[in-house]
């Protein structure tokens, strides 16, 4: 009996079983000169005949172009499967007409979809994410592994960080949350095993507020790795309004309230967006939020913005309304905080970027910072502007001290036109297409 959708040639002897072929996924992503690209398993078989007497091979390209039969290579696996890998040519779509070959001349095929996206800088040193292009938060959990997030979903992943591909596993944490649409996570910082999270706080694109987005939560991690287990445990829902009241009562220093007003885009220099999070030095109780708009004050050449919430636990504990400290102001070339995250050793690096919407040509920056308000941070690293997608997040710190430490950061691609025909990654059709970009960079 052949799988659905697959054929054997009308020639084929009798008394030979049809010869079937099962890939682990139809549609496959790479990149051109890409290291370690994504795989996808052949599971071929004939029954009553080895598998090693079938034999599996490229017989077409729709788009030689970008990648024809003899740029793809075959691997057998300890199960007898075939894992198949694909050099990119150029950016672009291909289909990739696979044949298996049995006994008895008995024959099918089987169709490959495969995008390709442009070469990058860095090419060795970076990895692809696969299953979602709109990454927007990170957290190490051992073993080489991380959990990412991603601002169109309530979905967490786990990634190898060391392998291009899909994730290790997932956990949709949309029905705990009590959500619908997505809570916009664009940060986290973990304090042993608890993983707060946090929306942007902010509007929507068009000005509207979502009450999705004002939400604050919770995490428990067990296990590390790629046994890393995830369980939802508490959430906060009103930390947009507690900001909003305390910088009311402090003069509209900021500009809270008329940043959150109706109408009012969030990703604007005087607008109301929260993308970075992490605690303070050597405490479990008070975090940092950074913005990544409004700048302080909100005028060109501002300086970016940190808020601490002094008692972040108790708010996500027991529901207890936010208390703040002091704003936290730090020139960071009149860059914007996209994302915060300190050692075991309490060295911050923050990932600095433009307020606006549309900044991938924009700068980005690393400063190392000691955490401490009135402090000046100090620039570590210019990052490259040409690759699709901004850079959105920071994995973990390395020792700061160690001449040459890198990190690895991943960028938001999801307004990225991978493939070169004018769509979106986030509005790809197929999962396996969608990716963001992780990438290891050197500290100066």
């Amino acid at each position: 009996m052949l799988v659905a959708g697959l054929t054997a040639p009308a020639h084929a002897e009798a008394g030979y079983a049809a010869v079937t072929i099962t890939l682990s996924a139809t549609h496959l992503s790479g990149a051109v000169a890409a290291v370690a690209d994504p795989a996808v398993t052949a599971d071929i078989g004939q029954a009553g005949v080895p598998d090693g007497f079938l034999r599996l091979e490229v017989v077409a390209s729709s788009n030689p172009a970008v990648a024809g039969p003899d740029d793809v290579r075959q691997e057998r696996t300890g199960s007898g499967d075939r894992r198949l890998t694909v050099r990119a040519r150029a950016r672009g779509y291909t289909d990739l007409t696979l044949k298996v070959t049995g006994r008895g001349g008995r024959a099918t095929t089987a169709t490959l979809s495969y995008a390709a996206s442009a070469r990058v800088e860095g090419t060795f040193a970076t990895r692809y994410l696969t299953g979602s292009s709109d990454a927007s938060a990170a957290v190490d959990v051992g073993g080489g592994y991380a959990l990412v997030a991603d601002d169109e979903s309530n979905v967490l992943r786990l990634y190898d960080r060391a392998r291009s591909g899909a994730p290790v596993r997932t956990w949709d944490l949309g029905p705990a949350l009590g959500l619908k649409k997505e809570a916009d996570i664009e940060a986290a910082a973990r304090v042993g095993d608890t993983v707060y999270w946090t929306g942007s706080l902010g509007n929507n694109k068009d000005g509207k507020y979502k009450a999705e987005r004002n939400t604050v939560f919770t995490t428990r991690i067990t296990g590390s790795g790629a046994d890393t287990e995830v369980t939802f445990t508490a959430a906060y829902k009103g930390l947009r309004e507690d900001l909003i009241a305390w910088d009311t009562a402090n003069g509209n220093r900021y500009g809270f309230a008329a940043g959150t007003a109706a109408g009012q885009v969030p990703k604007r220099i005087d607008g109301f967006n929260v993308e970075g999070l992490e605690f303070a030095p050597g405490s479990t109780t008070t975090a940092y939020l950074g913005f990544r708009a409004p700048l302080a004050p909100a005028v060109p050449g501002g300086k970016a913005l940190i808020v601490p919430v002094t008692n972040l636990d108790k708010v996500l504990s027991s529901g207890a309304k936010a208390v703040f400290g002091s704003g936290i102001e730090l020139d960071l070339g009149g860059l914007a905080v996209r994302d915060i995250r300190k050692n075991a050793a309490g060295q911050y690096l923050i990932l600095a970027g433009s307020w606006a919407a549309d900044d991938n040509s924009d700068p980005y920056a690393l400063y190392q910072w000691d955490g401490i308000p009135g402090h000046a941070p100090v620039k570590r690293a210019d990052l490259p502007t040409t690759d699709p997608g901004g850079w959105e997040a920071i994995v973990e710190v390395p020792d700061l001290r160690v001449p040459g430490a890198r990190v690895q950061l991943v960028t938001d691609s999801g307004s990225a036109d991978l493939y070169g025909d004018g769509t979106e990654a986030k509005d790809l059709t197929h999962p396996e297409w969608k990716k963001a970009r992780a990438a290891w960079f050197t500290l100066g």
